[in-house]
């Protein structure tokens, strides 16, 4: 018997002529287009609060003065 060869099928249209996008991302890009600033002015709101060097000294106080948690938060203690 002859090698078992798999038909050949015509090429198919694809599924989607134009790529996709959906609506958040139709919206993020008609939000940039809008205001063309909107991505300098997000990274300088992170900045405000993400981007900052850290003190280490200051960060070895704050764990230091770290009180442990019980196990259980909300069970009173009996002394």
């Amino acid at each position: 018997m002859g090698p078992h060869l798999l038909p050949i099928l015509p090429c198919t249209m694809p599924l989607f002529w134009k790529p996709y996008q959906s609506d958040v991302t139709k919206f993020i890009g008609e939000l940039k287009a809008r205001k063309p600033a909107l991505e300098a002015e997000q990274r300088a709101g992170r900045a405000l609060l993400w981007d900052r060097a850290l003190d280490r000294s200051e960060q070895a106080e704050w764990q230091e003065a770290e009180v442990p948690q019980q196990p259980y938060v909300y069970q009173t203690k009996s002394q």
